[in-house]
Formats: C-alpha cells, sequence, structure tokens
C-alpha cells in the first residue's frame, strides 16, 4: 500500500484497516458512536488551525477530517446501508439542487438572495420527505451535540425567523443588564441564592450570544478570540514576574493586575 493524490487509496486503506484478521485491532472495534467524538475533535482542530492561520497545519487536518468521513463510510458499506460514493453522490446532488443561481436558471446575485434561496430550497426538500418546520416546531433540526454558544445562536436564528426576536442591540444590552441585575440579586441573598445564580449566568450568556448575533459577530468565533487574547496577555504577566524571579502563585493579584494592564497597553500601541 503506497500513499496517493487518488481518493480511491484512502477508500482502500480504510478497507484494509478494517478487513477482519489482517486489519488493526483498534479500527475494527469501533463502531458509529465510538468514532463520532473524534469526528467532532478533528472539526474542531480545522478551525484552530484555521484560527491560527497555519495553512499547513490545516491541510493536515483536513485529511484527519476527510479519514472521518471515510471511516464512517466504511462502517456503514460493511452494514450494507451505503458508502463512500454514495456520500459523494449525496452532497453533489445537494450542492446542484440547492445552487440554482450556478447550475439553473435562478438570479440571485447578493449573498442575503442566496440566503433566501437556500432556505426556501431546504423547506421544500423537508416537504418532499413528508416533513416540514412547521409539523416539528420552529426550533426543529438544530443538534443536541453542538457547542453550546454555537447551539443557542441557531435557536436564536430559528425563534428569530418566525418573529420572536428583537429589532435592536440596544434593547439586547438592556437584557444583559436585566440578567446581570438578577444574579446580583441571587448574589445577595448569600448561600440560599448561589445555585440560582448560577442558572441566572445561563441566562446572561444565552442573552450574550443574542447581543453577538445582532452584531452579526459568531460568538463562538470571538470567545475563541478572546481565549487566545487571555492566554497572551497572561503568559506577558508570566514572562514579567519570570523576570523578577517570581512566579504568579507568588505575585499579589494588584502585581499581576497591573501587570495585565501594562500588557493591555502595549498591544494597543
Amino acid at each position: 500500500m503506497t500513499p496517493s493524490r487518488d481518493i480511491s487509496r484512502l477508500i482502500d486503506i480504510m478497507a484494509a484497516l478494517r478487513t477482519p484478521k489482517t486489519g488493526c485491532p483498534w479500527d475494527l472495534e469501533q463502531n458509529f458512536s465510538t468514532i463520532a467524538p473524534y469526528t467532532l475533535e478533528e472539526a474542531y482542530e480545522v478551525a484552530d488551525a484555521i484560527a491560527r492561520g497555519d495553512l499547513a497545519d490545516l491541510r493536515e487536518e483536513l485529511g484527519d477530517l476527510l479519514l472521518q468521513v471515510a471511516f464512517h463510510a466504511r462502517m456503514a458499506e460493511e452494514q450494507r446501508a451505503f458508502d463512500f460514493g454514495d456520500v459523494v453522490q449525496a452532497i453533489t446532488e445537494k450542492l446542484i439542487r440547492r445552487h440554482p443561481h450556478v447550475f439553473g436558471n435562478e438570479r440571485s446575485h447578493t449573498p442575503h438572495a442566496v440566503e433566501g434561496l437556500w432556505e426556501r430550497i431546504k423547506a421544500e426538500e423537508k416537504a418532499a420527505r413528508g416533513r416540514s418546520d412547521k409539523d416539528a416546531g420552529a426550533l426543529a433540526g438544530v443538534p443536541v451535540a453542538l457547542p453550546a454558544l454555537t447551539r443557542a445562536l441557531k435557536l436564536q436564528q430559528k425563534a428569530g425567523k418566525v418573529g420572536f426576536d428583537w429589532n435592536d442591540p440596544r434593547a439586547v444590552l438592556r437584557k444583559i443588564r436585566e440578567e446581570a441585575d438578577e444574579i446580583e440579586a441571587e448574589l445577595d441573598a448569600g448561600e440560599t441564592g448561589a445555585s440560582d445564580a448560577a442558572a441566572e449566568v445561563g441566562d446572561l450568556l444565552f442573552a450574550a450570544v443574542n447581543l453577538a448575533r445582532h452584531l452579526r459577530a459568531d460568538p463562538e468565533a470571538i470567545l475563541r478570540q478572546t481565549n487566545q487574547k487571555f492566554e497572551r496577555r497572561f503568559a506577558a504577566i508570566e514572562r514579567a514576574l519570570a523576570a523578577k524571579g517570581k512566579a504568579p502563585q507568588n505575585a499579589t493579584l494588584a502585581e499581576m493586575d497591573a501587570l495585565w494592564n501594562e500588557a493591555k497597553a502595549s498591544e494597543r500601541k
């Protein structure tokens, strides 16, 4: 078996790994449920490579993600459900069907118009399968396994399509302040309000996602950026302390806070 640019070689390798007696013992004992977490992990690693702007790493991570597709397709083929070719055919059919403005006679020249066309075609597909959002509920179809921020965003988008939404981001900001006030009230209640305060934090996060949506920002992406900023600034604190022969656990909060502000000011410059 040798490497190749041909997708058929990947399919052959996957088949060899899953062949009883001669294949890989670990690969052979896997099923859809045990592989699913790896599929999610590889998708996150693709997103991470993109966020870091590392195209060499992105190539590797896309390969790992493609392996997940080949793995699932191989297990399905063993059950005589479908194979890799069926997966390719299904997605090519869907792309052609959902892009009549490219492959047909429709004319949509703006991203907004294309989004509307895409949603209309999705609704027609569901109706053809005997399903509809009306029958299933306005919030149907949002996977439970999505990251919580992303799922909150999608739930809000679906609710917004049926009119359950604010028209002004300032109204969302007022909701955020309201949720923060409720948390403070629960904290003022002492231990009896601690668990309720935690629940209110969930409401606060949900409202923050809503504000990001109204600002046309992806909450998952901007939180990743904030995480990176925190890591960068905290690393600056550690370097500054190390130059003084100290570690964070030996410094005071006031000292670290001052170094944080220095790192923040340095970034702004």
